[in-house]
């Protein structure tokens, strides 16, 4: 019995999704141009579906799992539950005007007509705001309809806005901010939840590795408490005697979001011949 996961069959979010199942040792067939794929070592099998389709599909039961950006997920609100956060295909949905406009503050766009993909994504902000506005739902090329006289604004997925300042416009409300997500189908079967548990623990394991940095330092001997405690790691830092007496060299494990302040502090107590190294996986 194998488990199935859709994807996007090309875009954005495509590669990646495969790159993390081959970092989780997980291999398949050359799957180009058919859009199914069978890992010949795991019992998974990949659907390549339209990102739009992907929760319509898990919530079915066609798919068991789903990878797919948060925005496509929230805007279906399809019967699905979001299991994991990968950290990939990260980017905003957002409102956008004329770059010429005087925007203040939301109010400003009240009576507005705004072109989007996200319709009811943008119908629950802009009701939350007491808003009024005429919603146009386009698919593609969203930000050229101020350009054609079709609205006054767009709400658009957003990740550099380089496409936003081409076409005149400037980025002026947050909506929400999306990564992809694993989800999940709300009835997925107890012989396929053994599966789905195993493919999490290697999901864990390359996402904290990802997450985290192992580091070697050269430390003085009578520095090793203080730095130990700069240094937790997972439990503790390991220590190991050098030739040259007095002087030991401490192992451990750096969170990527604390890494540089970390290391400052491990230079002002002592700490020399720093090495960084990445992690290729991380079970504990």
């Amino acid at each position: 019995m194998n488990i199935k996961v859709a994807i996007q069959s090309k875009g954005r979010l495509s590669e990646k999704s495969l790159a993390l199942f081959r970092e989780c040792g997980i291999r398949f067939e050359n799957g180009k141009g058919n859009l199914k794929m069978t890992a010949t070592n795991f019992p998974l099998e990949i659907l390549l579906l339209r990102d739009d389709d992907i929760p319509e599909y898990v919530e079915s039961g066609v798919a068991d799992l789903g990878i797919v950006g948060q925005n496509v997920v929230w805007e279906k609100t399809e019967n699905v539950k979001e299991l994991k956060n990968l950290g990939f295909g990260k980017c905003r949905l957002s409102l956008a005007v004329d770059k010429n406009f005087d925007y203040r503050s939301i109010q400003d766009i009240n009576g507005f007509e705004i072109a989007t993909s996200y319709p009811n994504i943008l119908r629950k902000h802009l009701n939350e705001n007491n808003i009024k506005a005429k919603i146009h739902k386009i698919s593609g090329s969203v930000e050229i309809a101020p350009g054609i006289g079709l609205a006054n604004a767009v709400c658009d997925i957003v990740s550099t806005g380089s496409t936003l300042t081409l076409n005149g416009l400037k980025e002026v409300d947050v909506i929400l901010k999306s990564q992809a997500v694993l989800i999940v189908s709300p009835n997925l079967l107890s012989e396929k939840q053994l599966i789905l548990d195993k493919l999490s623990f290697r999901l864990d394991a390359v996402q904290k590795a990802k997450n985290n940095k192992y580091i070697l330092l050269n430390v003085p001997n009578d520095k090793i408490d203080v730095i130990s405690n700069i240094l937790p790691g997972m439990k503790s830092p390991t220590v190991v005697p050098l030739a040259e007496e007095g002087w030991s060299s401490v192992h451990s494990v750096v969170n990527e979001n604390e890494f540089w302040d970390v290391i400052e502090k491990l230079r002002d107590n002592g700490a020399q011949g720093i090495l960084v190294m990445p992690i290729e996986k991380m079970i504990i």
